[in-house]
């Protein structure tokens, strides 16, 4: 390979590079001298030469089969039939990636290689051979990155979970997932981060900017509206194009614009019959065209094929629409494929002028990638310190929704804790799939609690063990034996007589009580004994709450959970309620933190949490249809996601989208404008106060009230956000908050344009989406037509988007 003759190149020619009579490269003083046959540098070595110059110069020697193989990722490791390669060298350098890009070795390009995931870099903990450990760091998941809204330290959790994929020998990694929460029951939400575009926009933009200071790439996915895994594959979502726009195209422009990704990974589904991964509606007019991106797209593994059984029978995807829509790379890269590559070249039916503009955004990857420069990886990241940044994430990301009585923060030291749950002593990281990651330990809730001394009651601690131990160890056999796409199930509950129970409420100060819930790619969650609490939680939760209430002592919920779950028929049974997420490896130390009052909790929802499931707006077409094997769903909800849902139509939560209490209390004051007439943009500035005894942080949000004459509008909408310093007591800060054209504007369909409608805008300052502190009104005197767009995404089929009452 020639790979160390190109980064020997790369030294000379910032060093002290020329090229004498023999037409030798001089590297520090010693001849470096080219094997071409003439006895002259090919233009693709001149390292004086510009990037660009140089890969045109490599896709004019190209073979068609050379391109075909460079189209298509050269397999997935420890499968092996259909592809055009075993993927050996992935699987030689960095056992357990993804997949990787093929390797052009006349021309000294190596192969890119690719890993999972985003709660961390999910590669092999463990080789053949080899006595050393692989292990990766286990942060938060998105939603828990969410609930921090706090875009600095995201990025500081990016720039660490960076590190370790350079270090480990990785050039991209396949993360952040950023698709909208459309519906609680999606199996990968864990994953992704809000229901609402703005948040998820801003988290994955900090996140990609974090990861990529390390000098490797992303990839954000999955583009787009991927909302369910039933059918992923296949699914045809029908979808109008304002829905799209505004709700689940929004949040990638912000992350696309703001931190320019090196990748975008299409994903399965359709919309509106076409497969995203062949959609130049979506790869070319609205990411290329529309929003600037530079990038390469690739698929996600499969993608656009007809499920695994053509897949199997050895059929192929569309690989000519794939490639004329924009999507350069086809992952993780079948024969079949490659062979379709060759011959649509070698007929024309692919022309050689999209093949080349596909082939050269792959090179332009390879050249800024770490392989590229023979990155000397160490093999020892920061494994200390990256733990510590996933520990203080995920007590920032821990969100407070009930705290009767200041039940916490519980200090007492001195004084017996009763720790109920099955999910305390078996704590859950993180979701399941490709969003996983092979770390070395995860700390229990009883672990934690132990290293912040508290005083455990070591009887009921005995009797919890080992049922863990055997039920964790039987839930872990049985996801081995059906693979990595296994679903987790819930551990049940033990059965305990409320005799005993009154007896550690006699004997202990508190009862806290993990409730837990795990999901996966592949599949998705259902309502009963998941979403709704099982009978033996609800059990538990009454027995414990009866007997510690009888004695006038407290009990605390603590939630270990990716997403959203039923709270409104039990959450008055308790004291307190702290809803952890899936922390990542640190979790029971996180969650003792904030437990014992060392962190105030300041993290805030970043979905609704409804008062029973049937209460979503997309519940009745929910899947789609038929509903035994749906191969089609209908978004009819329009852009009425969410809280957008709730707020607008009166519907009632259990908790609404922004809330998060503190140990601390805010007050806000001084709401000033820049001007009472919109222009070109408005300032918005508002004091926040720590009225309080505790130290704490506030999460500012804004919500935008607009004019509605030309379509239908939510009654407000996510518009600006903001997070204090820690403020102590008594202490203030001026949050200042902007508004631009973008922000007033909303998509209308029938004049293909983003338009902000002349009128009176309405500005809420609140501490959630329904709890409003401050507001204030301006002008707009007349229509901004924003950007004018192309018409995209015809409609398959006819069909209505709700609108409001009003």
């Amino acid at each position: 390979m020639k790979n160390s003759k190109i980064f020997a190149l790369l030294l000379a020619s910032l060093l002290s590079s020329s090229i004498n009579a023999q037409n030798t490269i001089t590297n520090n003083g010693k001849p470096f001298t080219d094997t071409n046959k003439n006895g002259k540098l090919d233009i693709w070595e001149d390292t004086r030469l510009s990037v660009d110059k140089r890969i045109d110069a490599i896709i004019k020697q190209m073979t068609n089969e050379e391109k075909a193989s460079l189209l298509i990722g050269i397999g997935m490791p420890g499968f092996t039939e259909n592809f055009q390669t075993v993927g050996n060298s992935v699987k030689n350098k960095v056992p357990g990636a993804a997949g990787g890009t093929f390797a052009l070795e006349r021309f000294g390009i190596p192969s890119v290689i690719v890993a999972d995931g985003p709660a961390g870099l999910r590669i092999n903990a463990t080789r053949e051979n080899d006595s050393k450990t692989y292990y990766a760091t286990a942060f938060p998941v998105g939603t828990s990155l969410a609930s921090t809204w706090n875009t600095d330290l995201i990025k500081q959790v990016g720039k660490a979970m960076g590190n370790e994929v350079k270090e480990y020998g990785v050039d991209v990694l396949l993360a952040p997932a950023l698709n909208i929460h459309r519906n609680p029951l999606c199996g990968r939400n864990f994953e992704y981060y809000s229901e609402d575009p703005l948040i998820s926009g801003k988290i994955a933009a900090a996140y990609v900017n974090g990861i990529q200071e390390n000098g490797v790439g992303t990839s954000i996915k999955h583009f787009a509206a991927n909302n369910q895994e039933t059918n992923r594959l296949t699914i045809d979502e029908q979808i109008s194009e304002r829905a799209m726009r505004e709700i689940y195209l929004k949040n990638f422009e912000i992350a696309v614009k703001e931190s320019q990704p090196w990748t975008v990974m299409s994903s399965y589904n359709k919309i509106n019959g076409v497969y995203t991964s062949a959609s130049k509606d979506l790869l070319t007019t609205i990411l290329r065209d529309e929003w600037g991106y530079k990038g390469l797209v690739m698929t996600d593994w499969f993608g656009g094929f007809e499920g695994f059984e053509a897949i199997m029978k050895k059929q192929s995807s569309d690989v000519v629409a794939q490639m004329n829509a924009g999507n350069d790379l086809l992952m993780p890269g079948l024969s079949i494929q490659k062979k379709e590559l060759v011959d649509a070249l070698n007929s024309g039916k692919l022309s050689q002028e999209v093949a080349n503009k596909n082939v050269k955004r792959i090179l332009e990857l390879a050249f800024k990638s770490p392989v590229f420069t023979d990155y000397k990886y160490s093999n020892q990241p920061n494994l200390t310190q990256n733990s510590q940044v996933a520990r203080n994430a995920a007590s920032e990301g821990m969100v407070l929704l009930k705290n009767e009585k200041n039940a916490l923060p519980f200090s007492s030291k001195n004084e017996l804790v009763s720790v109920f749950g099955v999910t305390s002593y078996d704590f859950i990281t993180g979701g399941t799939g490709s969003g996983s990651v092979n770390n070395k330990h995860t700390v229990s809730l009883l672990e934690g609690l132990n290293n912040a001394g508290f005083k455990i009651d070591q009887e009921l601690a005995n009797l919890y063990v080992p049922f863990a131990e055997k039920e964790a160890l039987a839930e872990k056999e049985r996801r081995k034996s059906q693979g990595i796409l296994a679903l987790p199930q819930r551990l049940p509950e033990m059965e305990m007589m409320e005799g005993f129970i009154n007896k550690q409420a006699e004997n202990s100060a508190i009862a806290f009580l993990t409730l837990g819930r795990n999901s996966g790619e592949g599949g998705d969650r259902v309502v009963e004994n998941d979403f709704n609490l099982g009978k033996d939680e609800i059990a538990l939760i009454d027995k414990v709450s009866k007997a510690f209430h009888e004695k006038g002592k407290k009990v605390v919920v603590i939630l270990n959970i990716g997403g959203v779950i039923e709270t409104a028929s039990w959450k008055d049974k308790v004291d307190a309620i702290l809803l952890a997420w899936q922390p990542g490896q640190e979790g029971g130390n996180s969650v003792a933190d904030v437990l014992a009052g060392k962190v105030n909790p300041s993290g805030k929802l970043t979905m609704t949490f409804p008062m029973k499931y049937e209460d979503t707006p997309s519940a009745k077409n929910w899947l789609g249809t038929p509903a035994e094997n749906p191969k089609e769903v209908t978004y009819e909800e329009g852009i009425y996601v969410g809280y957008r849902y709730f707020n607008t139509f009166k519907v009632k939560s259990s908790y609404e989208f922004g809330f998060g209490k503190s140990y601390t209390d805010f007050s806000y004051s001084d709401l000033k404008l820049s001007s009472a007439t919109f222009k070109n943009n408005l300032k918005v500035t508002v004091k926040i106060t720590n009225t309080g005894k505790v130290s704490g942080k506030e999460i500012v949000e804004l919500y935008l009230s607009a004019p509605q004459k030309l379509v239908d509008k939510p009654n407000a909408e996510l518009k600006a956000f903001a997070k204090t310093k820690e403020l102590k007591p008594g202490e203030s800060q001026i949050i200042t908050m902007e508004l631009k054209p973008d922000d007033l504007a909303s998509f209308v369909t029938a004049q293909s344009s983003w338009i902000a409608e002349a009128g009176t805008y309405k500005i809420a300052i609140g501490a959630s989406s329904l709890d409003e502190k401050q507001n204030a009104e301006f002008q707009l005197n007349q229509d901004i037509i924003v950007k004018k767009v192309e018409p995209v995404f015809k409609a398959k089929k006819k069909f209505s988007d709700l609108k409001s009452k009003k």
